[in-house]
Order: C-alpha cells, then sequence, then structure tokens
C-alpha cells in the first residue's frame, strides 16, 4: 500500500515538473523560433502538427471519429484560444522579451473571472478572489501605464496591447469551451482544435504576408530546433501531463502551474537569452504573480462547492499551451 502511494506521489510530481518546466519554456521557445520563422506560420506548423498526432494517440486508445458539430465547436475555440491567443503572443513576442509574454498571458485566470462574473455566473468571486482580481490588474497597469525595458528603449506598447488581447482571446475561448459541442475525449477535444487552429493561423498568415517573409534556406537551426520542441515537449508531452494530472491530482494543486510558468519563463529568459528587466519590471512580475497565487488559493478553497464546474475550466485553460 505504501508503495502504490509512494509511487503515485512519484508520477503525480513528475508530471508537475513536467508541465512546469515545458510550458514555461514555451514562451523561450517562440522567441527563438520566429528568429528566423514567421510568426503565424510557426503557430500554424506547431499545432497542426502537435493536433495531428493526438488525433491519432486519441484514435488509437478508442475515442469516437468527431462529428461535423464538434468540428465546428472545436474551429471556434481553437480560433480563439490558438489564433487570437496564442499566434497574437508569437507576434507580440517580436516586439518584446519572453519574460513578458509570459506575465501577461499569466492574466488568464483574472481574466476568466472578470468574464465570467460579468456574464451573470451565480457563483461570485469571494472577497480573496476579488483582492488578487484587483492586484492583478494593478500589477498589469504598472507594466502597461509605466513600462519598464529590457534595454534601454524601454517595453513596446503595442506588443503589451497585443498580449493584453491574447490574453482576453485565451479567457474568453477557454470560457466557451465550458458549453461548446466537442469531443467526450480531452485528448480527442484538444487534437480537433489544434488542427482547426492550426488551419486558420496558416490562412491568417496568408493575409498577414507572412509567407513572403518566409525563406526555408534562412531558418536557422536553432529556429528549427525550438519549433520542435514546442511540437513535442510543448503541445504533445506537456499537455498529456496536464490531462493525467487532471484525473489524478487535486485541480487546486494542478493549476499552480498559472503562477509558476511565468517564474520558469522569465528564470530561462534570463539565463538563455539574456533578457534582463528593470525593477518596474519586476515590480509588475510579483503583483502578477501573487495575484495568480491569490486567486488560486481562493478558488481552491472554494472549489468543494462546485467542484465539477472548476474542474472542466482548468481542463480547458491551456489546452494550446
Amino acid at each position: 500500500m505504501t508503495v502504490k502511494k509512494d509511487s503515485k506521489l512519484f508520477a503525480v510530481t513528475l508530471a508537475l515538473l513536467t508541465v512546469y518546466l515545458f510550458w514555461g519554456g514555451t514562451y523561450l521557445g517562440m522567441k527563438v523560433a520566429i528568429e528566423s520563422m514567421p510568426p503565424f506560420i510557426m503557430a500554424g506548423v506547431r499545432f497542426f502538427l502537435a493536433g495531428a498526432v493526438l488525433f491519432l494517440i486519441g484514435r488509437w486508445k478508442g475515442a469516437e471519429m468527431p462529428r461535423a458539430a464538434e468540428w465546428k465547436g472545436a474551429g471556434i475555440v481553437g480560433a480563439l484560444l490558438l489564433l487570437g491567443g496564442n499566434g497574437v503572443v508569437a507576434w507580440a513576442e517580436l516586439r518584446l522579451p519572453s519574460a513578458i509574454a509570459s506575465l501577461l498571458v499569466a492574466t488568464v485566470p483574472l481574466w476568466i473571472l472578470v468574464f465570467n462574473w460579468g456574464g451573470g455566473s451565480r457563483q461570485k468571486p469571494t472577497v480573496g478572489v476579488m483582492a488578487g482580481i484587483l492586484f492583478g490588474l494593478a500589477g498589469v497597469a504598472v507594466l502597461v501605464v509605466h513600462p519598464g525595458g529590457a534595454d534601454n528603449k524601454g517595453i513596446d506598447t503595442i506588443g503589451i496591447l497585443a498580449l493584453l488581447f491574447a490574453s482576453m482571446s485565451w479567457a474568453f475561448g477557454s470560457l466557451y469551451s465550458r458549453t461548446a459541442k466537442l469531443p467526450a475525449s480531452p485528448l480527442m477535444s484538444t487534437a480537433l482544435q489544434m488542427i482547426v487552429g492550426g488551419v486558420l493561423l496558416g490562412i491568417a498568415s496568408i493575409f498577414l504576408d507572412d509567407w513572403t517573409k518566409l525563406h526555408l534556406t534562412a531558418i536557422s537551426l536553432r529556429s528549427w530546433i525550438a519549433l520542435g520542441y514546442l511540437i513535442v515537449f510543448g503541445s504533445i508531452i506537456a499537455y498529456t501531463a496536464y490531462i493525467w494530472l487532471l484525473k489524478n491530482a487535486e485541480p487546486s494543486l494542478v493549476s499552480t502551474y498559472a503562477f509558476v510558468n511565468p517564474i520558469v519563463a522569465v528564470f530561462l529568459g534570463w539565463l538563455l537569452a539574456d533578457e534582463q528587466l528593470t525593477t518596474q519590471s519586476w515590480v509588475a512580475a510579483g503583483m502578477i504573480i501573487a495575484a495568480v497565487a491569490i486567486i488560486t488559493i481562493f478558488r481552491g478553497k472554494s472549489a468543494s462547492q462546485a467542484q465539477p464546474v472548476a474542474r472542466k475550466e482548468e481542463g480547458k485553460l491551456q489546452a494550446s499551451e
């Protein structure tokens, strides 16, 4: 009995570390990949290939072939999460450090609560959650209103606004996915979102003139390696670990990725990409991460009152990482 319990603890710990490290590394991975790849083409290839692999795995594990309505639902979710969310994040990293991108994307849980509350949810935020929301918005304001920079030129305001848009799109897509017609299998559901999202990113790349900037011979080896990392470790392995955690660990524990990932991203950006943040940015970083931690803790305390809803929401939150 003790051996079985220890094995379960080891598996949960390993899965959590996988999600923490691999998802935290996707921001730097995107930054390196778009050094010599147009952002929307890169994101489209990433998600289409990862989605195709997950689709085959889902079918191998016995998932039913998706119906037309499920493809439609997945298409809408994929457009919000991957096109408006991840695709815009990749574009914004042309103008901003990966550390800043990870911090603003960390506000997704905050926007989910704001949109859910504004949409008339019967489950009102507790005082602790509301404090976390306000503190997080204050952190965003510190970053946006008086931005610090990775260099003397400061942080690009358009890039920050793009990331805020991406975070809101991601949050809205996460909420919509709760009522969308999607496959019963979480693996197949995510596969469809990635496949359709990848196609939509490819279409968007045509209108954004990405293809005229694509030169295969000019793509560096480090960008190819980064793309491979995003596909294999970011979208396939880490997501599979996340799905397993949802079934084998407490939701409040699993949701800690929301504030651990930006810490990992900031550290990797400093260590591997020489991204230097000013005092202003560090203050904003601390406020945003603390806000997400506060929201996570207080949501965990009230999870017993609405556990099925909380579990479903968390399961949809970062399917595109």
